[in-house]
């Protein structure tokens, strides 16, 4: 797989090329997060958006589909005994329904064929009223994204589809989620972050 094979060296990339958007969006991502959450991150990665949320939370499960992601990111938050990893299907959770505050999934809807999967999975572990928080890197310059992103797809990544602000935004309106707040961490490459709040007729939708 792709992501084990690349896992001890995202990070450096990461840091390399967009290093103040892959810090800022942890910082901002924690914002969010309150002291008494319960919080499942999916597609965690090497943990950097966990490492800032599990100094926040009172309880974070972390998972990934990628091995090679999760030990690096279990190395990089050790020392925090909140912490748990597994690993997990974003599109199949295996939890009951309405068992978490906040639910994250950092830079994996654009890497789906069917995202919406994801949002519905997403949207039936979170408690109602509890958030949906979706960071995404959005390509604001033409040239500057298209660039990473050959370069990470000549390595192997299989990018489904690719946004700028609106169209990442036209994406939720297109799914049913007409009530979501945005941020955005400006950088190289910055990173939008989606936060829907789920309403009970949200998790009715189909």
């Amino acid at each position: 797989m792709f992501w084990d094979k690349i896992s001890p060296l995202y990070d450096i990339f990461e840091n390399v090329y967009n290093g103040k958007v892959y810090t800022g969006t942890g910082k901002k991502v924690a914002e969010l997060i309150d002291p008494s959450d319960v919080v499942l991150e999916c597609a965690c990665g090497t943990g950097a958006i966990s490492i800032h949320i599990a100094q926040k939370c009172k309880k974070l499960i972390a998972t990934d589909y990628a091995s090679g992601m999760l030990r690096q990111a279990a190395k990089k938050c050790r020392k925090y005994p909140n912490v748990t990893f597994k690993k997990t299907d974003i599109t199949n959770i295996k939890c009951k329904d309405d068992r978490f505050d906040k639910v994250v999934a950092g830079n994996v809807i654009h890497l789906l064929p069917e995202p919406e999967k994801a949002l519905h999975e997403l949207e039936r572990v979170v408690k109602p009223h509890g958030k949906i928080i979706i960071p995404t890197y959005i390509n604001m310059s033409k040239k500057t994204g298209t660039a990473a992103v050959k370069f990470i797809t000549l390595l192997g990544a299989d990018f489904k589809r690719q946004y700028d602000l609106e169209s990442y935004k036209k994406f939720f309106e297109d799914k049913g989620y007409t009530d979501v707040r945005y941020y955005v961490v400006d950088g190289r490459m910055p990173c939008a972050i989606a936060v829907i709040t789920k309403e009970q007729k949200n998790y009715a939708r189909e």
